[in-house]
């Protein structure tokens, strides 16, 4: 397995949290996500090989802005 992290912008409660893992979780070959809103990261484990940029996508898709 696989896992990729990232730093997110806009996540200010637990909703958020449920948010971003609730969308991330539709795509396939993502296993788990772990979303922290008071330190902004996301860890994304996957069970197959996905470009990093379908994540981002989906993050960016439910309003919230991924930092480089």
């Amino acid at each position: 397995m696989k896992e990729l992290k990232f730093k997110v912008e806009g996540m200010m409660c637990g909703g958020c949290e449920n948010r971003v893992q609730s969308a991330l979780k539709t795509i396939d070959g993502v296993e788990n996500v772990k979303a922290d809103h008071v330190t902004g990261n996301v860890t994304v484990t996957l069970n197959k090989e996905i470009d990093s940029s379908i994540i981002k996508a989906k993050i960016e898709d439910i309003g919230y802005e991924v930092k480089e």
